[in-house]
């Protein structure tokens, strides 16, 4: 008879391969040295698991909630707190703790790394990419625009961010990202200021 998976230790051990892989990457994710670093035996992880791509899409799940705490988190404190603000918001959280920036960077990877490398199938990667991009897009059409548009200035927000993002990895030009990214914010306040003016118009 199988044994039944204790919940508290299953969430406290995830937590554990989630600081791993930030640490490591999905490039390196192969179970027997994650076992080993984190104490415990592969029979353990694939008892609590299941496969690699089983767990990696759990951690990745884990990972996208604990942003989305911090997310939920400013947007209870602060209910008005507009799209450009968010992303400001954001930005000093990167920064804030090279932690940080590690868990943004695995949803990066399992959109770049090859399939052959993570295991991941399409629909997770798929999930990756339009995660951020979807929660943007409601706060844009709360924000006055056409479904249409937010569509459209989602999908190019969350490139822009992604890139300055992804640049920051690879730069660590904090000067010259942090100005960018500001230059792009003011600009998008002024696209959603021109929009609210629009819908007043008769």
């Amino acid at each position: 008879m199988a044994r039944t998976v204790d919940l508290s230790l299953k969430q406290a051990l995830l937590d554990e391969v989630v600081d791993y892989l930030a640490s490591h990457g999905l490039g390196v994710s192969s179970l027997r040295p994650m076992a080993l670093s984190l104490g415990v035996s592969t029979h353990r992880l694939v008892h609590h698991f299941g496969s690699k791509a089983e767990l990696l899409d759990l951690a990745l799940r884990r990972a996208e909630h604990l942003q989305e705490i911090v997310r939920v988190g400013w947007v209870t404190e602060n209910p008005g707190l507009s799209q450009p603000d968010l992303l400001r918001l954001w930005w000093v959280w990167l920064l804030d703790r090279p932690q940080n920036l590690a868990l943004v960077r695995l949803g990066f990877e399992a959109v770049s790394l090859e399939a052959t490398v993570t295991g991941l199938g399409v629909e997770i990667r798929e999930r990756q990419i339009g995660v951020w991009r979807s929660i943007i897009e409601d706060r844009l059409l709360a924000d006055g625009l056409t479904p249409d548009e937010a569509t459209v200035e989602a999908s190019v927000t969350k490139a822009v961010f992604t890139g300055l993002v992804m640049d920051l990895l690879a730069s660590g030009e904090v000067a010259r990202l942090t100005a960018a990214l500001e230059q792009y914010l003011v600009g998008l306040e002024c696209r959603l200021s021109q929009d609210r003016v629009r819908g007043q118009l008769p």
